[in-house]
């Protein structure tokens, strides 16, 4: 740990930015308050309209943070884009919606072990806000699960809930990893955790808020933009973690057929049977979704399940679709049906 005689480490701060203006300089004011600076403060404006790209301009003499301005290459590429141009040997990132509270960089910075020469990332809990900041809720990690993550399997499971606005990242991890995965617009906080995790850096929790969450109708939890960057999320760690039966280790169905098999079975059955132009995308996530499964050593519950959405995706009207449904996840066995309709934002 961090001694008091001890100069603090540099830590370089980066915000990808893109047609925020309603929330930067909030961010931006988080930071020029914290209670130990940042060495360095990296905005990426990532393809932004003009006016806001001059808008950002204007903060510039104010808050004293260097601009890049790049093609629109979504979050992650922007997030990279900043590390690349900073040169401190720790990271903080900040989404421009959120903010810090006063102790963020400290906080995190006292708790770097000083004996160990392989961390990955320090990371603390956060408060959820709306739009405005207004607080909606104090420790949003309380019952997501142990803290810090310690094995892949609870990685797999469920949403890890490290996000890079609470967390601190040690450059050489982040580096030795290549940064976050810009094939993602979603996922790619838990892919570069769990990235990191792997490559044998270690990580830590701090029992204490440092960063406030700010949730809003901008949030993109039910998009297809996020919908299509969950099933590569789903592919990618299929592949990288395939069973190993031997040792009783079944990644497909213990961790990730129960945690995105709902989305992508309830993403279709909505966009079915709202008739949305969004059906026929959905519909091929699902078709593939099906062909993976049904290819590998499924159970006969998870195969039933799949075939039967299935069925009615393809090959119900739209009204007889209506009437099955409303009958169906009336019936005590098919929770798991509500349960994917819940996961698709429609029940």
């Amino acid at each position: 740990m961090l001694n008091p005689s001890d100069a603090a480490p540099a830590v370089a701060v980066v915000i990808p930015f893109y047609n925020g203006s309603a929330f930067i300089e909030r961010a931006l004011r988080s930071i020029a308050a914290q209670s130990m600076p940042a060495a360095e403060v990296v905005v990426v404006n990532d393809g932004s309209r003009p006016e806001e790209r001059d808008f950002l301009r204007q903060l510039q003499s104010r808050y004293g943070f260097t601009q890049i301005d790049q093609v629109n290459g979504g979050q992650g590429a922007a997030r990279n884009a900043g590390v690349a141009a900073s040169r401190a040997p720790y990271i903080c990132f900040l989404d421009q919606d959120d903010f810090y509270l006063e102790h963020h960089i400290r906080t995190l910075v006292e708790a770097i072990p000083d004996d160990d020469s392989r961390l990955g990332y320090v990371y603390g809990d956060l408060w959820e806000a709306d739009s405005q900041g207004r607080i909606v809720r104090h420790r949003m990690l309380k019952g997501t699960g142990e803290h810090p993550k310690q094995d892949i399997f609870d990685m797999l499971c469920r949403d890890m809930f490290v996000l890079p606005s609470a967390a601190l990242i040690s450059r050489a991890a982040f580096e030795a990893v290549e940064g976050f995965d810009t094939q993602f617009t979603g996922y790619e906080d838990d892919d570069l955790f769990l990235r990191i995790f792997r490559q044998g850096y270690t990580s830590y929790f701090v029992d204490e808020a440092v960063t406030v969450w700010c949730l809003h109708p901008g949030n993109t939890t039910f998009s297809m933009s996020m919908a299509r960057s969950r099933f590569r999320y789903f592919k990618k760690q299929a592949a990288a973690c395939p069973d190993e039966p031997k040792r009783h280790r079944h990644y497909l169905n213990d961790c990730l057929v129960p945690r995105f098999g709902p989305y992508f079975m309830g993403q279709a059955i909505q966009t079915t049977y709202t008739g949305s132009e969004n059906r026929v995308e959905a519909c091929a996530i699902l078709d593939e979704y099906a062909a993976i499964m049904l290819a590998n050593q499924i159970g006969l519950s998870a195969r039933l399940k799949l075939r039967i959405v299935l069925a009615l995706v393809h090959y119900c009207p739209k009204w007889l679709l209506s009437v099955i449904i409303g009958t169906l996840i009336r019936l005590p066995k098919m929770a798991w049906l509500r349960r994917s309709l819940a996961a698709a934002g429609t029940a």
